[in-house]
């Protein structure tokens, strides 16, 4: 046979067996369509569990109604369930078919002090009392979606668990807004009671409605996703005398000025912002009783926000060298004390870069979206500090607003039909981690 009609017969056998392969579908493209039908039977249903806690918010550490709900519905589908895991969280085991690799997924369950102002046939008229006072409850940040979403992922999951090798450990988790004063809470809690441990989960996944980003898309960004969130007290200690005779004390209130103004270049003049964004505020101040009277003393409150672990630790110390150097120029003492609190939360990089793939294929990658550092912070990333972790924010902007409402808002509102592409996307994320389609 001529060398020409040998390399076109080579090219007919190569073109048959890529047309053979193209027509025998893969075994997990047919799981993944089970998904899909999956996901479509329990549409309405997460759409209705939304409601109800929408309707029924609980403040942080008080989520007994809703952790009630998930725990039964988690025993209804077979799996282990453990209850008051950090006060109120609700942990469920479900264990695939074969042995296989352990993934965890996550979600906040707790409401907000805010008196619902968003007209929806569904809203919240509860009431409760927070730090001692009275005030209105309300879902203003989605927690509701994010517990209905899961629990609908976790039905999914739990119909396909003959097909499963491994394991998902579902974190219904408490207090994500930041536990009452004098109480822990959390996934900081959450951690400390072990619910890491016992299997320790390979990765974990995680999705916060966004009323903001367009509906149905996927937006996240590889390592510092959102900020760390630090509480900073100064209190400026000076010695009173008349507002007349200034000379005679030592004006704690100037002092808090220069200290205010001496923060603001810590950012701005002393740090890399090039390498990743950070925030000194101050939001509180307080000092005085009269107007002709210099106090003994101010207080002032704010936040500390980095995207950036080493960042975050040189942003503390030049605070404290900067309100003690100042405070000490002027004969005055600063006693400054940061409380450490949630840590950026930080998407593992080779998790991330691994994901796409199942990402795009769910979500279509004109959908998905790298989005710039957000100096929010989200307690998320405790789970990400003790494995490798991806978060990400589903769209939910609803179309026919010209302006989106914002989070922790009365008027917050966000798009249901946002649902089934956040149930699909832990399903499938879930299902590909544990088959080893996503490199682990």
């Amino acid at each position: 046979m001529k060398p020409i009609a040998i390399f076109a017969s080579l090219l007919f056998l190569v073109a048959g067996v890529a047309l053979s392969l193209e027509t025998v579908p893969r075994q997990e493209d047919g799981l993944h369509r089970q998904i899909d039908q999956r996901v479509e039977a329990v549409e309405d249903q997460v759409v209705a569990w939304r409601r109800d806690f929408h309707r029924h918010p609980e403040l942080s550490n008080r989520e007994f109604r809703t952790a009630s709900k998930v725990a039964d519905h988690l025993r209804s589908l077979g799996m282990e369930v453990q209850t008051e895991v950090a006060h109120t969280g609700v942990v469920g085991l479900l264990r695939g078919g074969r042995p296989g690799p352990v993934v965890a997924l996550r979600a906040d369950m707790d409401g907000l002090p805010v008196t619902e102002a968003t007209g929806l046939e569904f809203a919240s008229t509860q009431r409760a009392t927070y730090n001692g006072q009275e005030v209105g409850v309300m879902h203003a940040c989605g927690h509701d979606s994010h517990v209905a979403i899961l629990m609908g992922a976790a039905q999914v999951l739990a119909s396909l668990r003959d097909q499963l090798p491994g394991t998902v450990k579902f974190i219904f988790q408490p207090a994500e807004e930041g536990a009452p004063r004098g109480e822990e809470g959390g996934a900081e809690l959450m951690v400390k009671e072990g619910v890491m441990e016992n299997p320790v989960p390979g990765a974990v996944f995680g999705l916060h409605i966004s009323s903001t980003m367009p509906v149905n898309t996927v937006n996240y960004r590889p390592g510092g996703l959102m900020a760390s969130a630090d509480v900073l007290r100064i209190k400026v200690k000076g010695k009173q005398t008349h507002g007349a005779s200034p000379f005679l004390g030592i004006d704690p209130i100037v002092v808090s000025a220069q200290i205010i103004m001496g923060l603001q270049t810590i950012v701005s003049r002393q740090t890399d912002i090039t390498q990743a964004p950070a925030i000194v505020t101050i939001g509180m101040i307080r000092g005085g009783v009269r107007s002709n009277i210099i106090p003994n003393q101010v207080e002032m409150e704010g936040t500390i926000r980095a995207l950036d672990t080493d960042m975050q630790k040189d942003i503390h110390e030049r605070i404290r060298r900067t309100a003690n150097s100042i405070a000490e120029s002027a004969g005055a003492e600063a006693e400054v004390e940061i409380d450490i609190g949630y840590p950026v939360t930080h998407n593992d990089e080779r998790l991330t870069e691994a994901v796409l793939p199942t990402v795009y294929r769910v979500a279509g990658q004109e959908q998905v979206i790298v989005v710039p550092p957000i100096t929010g912070a989200e307690d998320f990333s405790f789970y990400a500090q003790e494995v490798p972790g991806f978060f990400f924010f589903l769209g939910a902007k609803p179309p026919h607003l010209q302006e989106p409402t914002a989070h922790h808002t009365p008027e917050f509102l966000i798009d249901e039909d946002s649902f089934d592409l956040g149930v699909r996307l832990l399903v499938n994320l879930t299902v590909d981690y544990l088959n080893g389609e996503i490199q682990r």
